[in-house]
């Protein structure tokens, strides 16, 4: 195919580069600077319209750089599921602490609404990351791969650095800058090694050489060792993980949200489409690494998590952990396994976009990130203490919401796969996640409330609670849909 015929299947990612192009412009002339959230969700909805348009079977576009398949629609409508879910969350996020800042919308002063001057590039990186997401899901080349990656991480430590006023915004973007650095420069190095070892960097080619066994598989494995380590800081794994608390911590929550789900969902498609899809040959060779990274990441995440007292890097230490559990599925390597890490990913998407959504509403009322100031919300506001319950509850994997059938599909898989002392570490691990989930519970609903007035629920948020809720109900209910769609995504 042509590179003037592939440019027709890459109409979502035109579509939002031209939206975030409006909004970085408008931004300079828009009063009212709610619009370019809207106009960005309107972005959002021509992208996800297009995308099935734009959709034909494992063809490969622009020389091969790209292809445009199943797994790669999958992914590039997670990646427009939480753009869309941020931009809702941002409309309505007010920073609280630290010392006048301009920020994207609006902050209420009284029934008056001060307007952000930063809302045009703020919403401009917001799309613009998501096209390098749906770029990077669709490469078919480890240079290819490795921009987009590049292109996710640059505006990620923008907006982790967003805030410029405050000391741990600008603090947990300089870590994540540097650990990225890092680990970009580790899977370059990798990439160099396989380029020596094949000749090429095009996976489809990579792939037919090593089904024909013209490789020195030694050689094979320790490339992909080093890929692997830039692949782990993506996803959040250990010993990749140091960033994570602080950079969560300190960002706006909205792109806490964002960088918890969106670049580490993306991650886990490249680690599939590579490892499992591509390098499966060498699979024997990898799988106990990956077995001692998931039992290794899951237990870190949950004990470390049961000592903090910030609600930010308590969920920062809880993502490191359910990226552990997804990792059972890929170091599985069947189809079953990709399937239960499939769902659980989606799963965790719904349910982490939530639990921050909550975190940003009670956070405008408290004007603090402290789970112990979360004491009493529940006679304060029962419907928000009761929707961050549920959240909570399905990241536990609690029945009968998505987190347990997420949980089940990949410790079911782990089983039947003989992988008994994975599953194990899992469960014993999902029962540690429990007490500081339910830890937050209790503040909310057995301790006295503090002195804080409810602010009034911005519609935006609303809207992405209920959707994120629906979801991880639906997907826990009625799993069926889900399973089918993700079946027929599998690489």
């Amino acid at each position: 195919m042509s590179v003037i015929e592939s440019v027709r299947y890459i109409l979502p990612e035109i579509i939002l580069t031209g939206f975030a192009l409006a909004s970085l412009m408008l931004g300079l002339f828009v009063k009212k600077k709610g619009l370019l959230g809207t106009l960005c969700l309107a972005g959002i909805l021509l992208a996800v319209l297009s995308l099935q348009q734009s959709y034909k079977a494992a063809s490969p576009l622009f020389s091969g750089m790209l292809i445009n398949d199943s797994f790669s629609e999958f992914f590039k409508e997670i990646a427009l599921l939480v753009t869309g879910l941020i931009i809702l969350i941002s409309m309505g996020y007010r920073p609280f602490s630290g010392e006048p800042r301009p920020f994207l919308q609006q902050k209420y002063a009284g029934s008056q609404k001060e307007r952000g001057e930063d809302s045009g590039e703020y919403y401009f990186l917001l799309l613009l990351v998501a096209v390098a997401m749906m770029f990077a899901v669709s490469s078919n080349n480890l240079i290819m791969i490795y921009i987009a990656l590049e292109a996710v991480s640059l505006i990620s430590y923008i907006l982790v650095g967003f805030l410029k006023r405050d000391v741990l915004s600008s603090e947990g973007a300089l870590k994540y800058f540097l650990f990225g650095a890092l680990s970009t420069g580790i899977m370059l190095y990798g990439i160099s090694f396989i380029y020596g070892l094949f000749g090429t960097t095009d996976l489809s080619a990579i792939s037919a050489a090593l089904e024909a066994g013209d490789v020195n598989n030694f050689t094979a494995f320790i490339s992909l060792m080093l890929i692997l380590a830039g692949l782990c800081f993506k996803c959040a794994l250990v010993p990749f993980h140091m960033w994570v608390p602080d950079a969560y911590q300190g960002a706006p929550t909205p792109i806490t949200a964002l960088i918890s789900s969106g670049p580490k969902a993306i991650g886990f498609a490249i680690l599939i489409r590579i490892f499992l899809k591509n390098f499966f040959p060498l699979f024997p060779n990898w799988v106990d690494i990956i077995t001692v990274i998931s039992i290794f990441t899951m237990t870190a995440g949950n004990l470390i998590a049961i000592s903090q007292d910030n609600i930010k890097r308590m969920l920062g230490y809880s993502s490191i952990a359910q990226a552990g559990y997804i990792l059972i599925g890929f170091a599985v390597g069947t189809p079953r396994g990709v399937e239960g890490s499939l769902f659980y990913i989606l799963a965790y998407v719904l349910m982490n976009l939530g639990a921050f959504g909550c975190v940003v509403l009670i956070s405008n009322s408290i004007k603090s990130d402290g789970i112990r100031n979360y004491a009493g919300l529940y006679k304060k506001d029962p419907a928000i203490a009761f929707m961050l319950t549920l959240f909570l509850l399905s990241l536990a994997g609690i029945p009968p919401l998505a987190g347990f059938l997420g949980k089940f599909l990949v410790f079911a898989a782990a089983i039947e796969s003989r992988f008994i002392f994975l599953a194990v570490a899992g469960v014993v691990n999902s029962v540690v996640a429990l007490y500081y989930y339910v830890r937050v519970v209790k503040f909310m609903y057995l301790d006295e409330p503090g002195t804080f007035e409810v602010q009034p629920r911005p519609i935006s948020i609303q809207i992405a609670l209920i959707v994120a809720l629906a979801g991880i109900l639906i997907a826990g209910l009625f799993p069926l849909p889900f399973l089918d769609w993700i079946a027929a995504s599998l690489l």
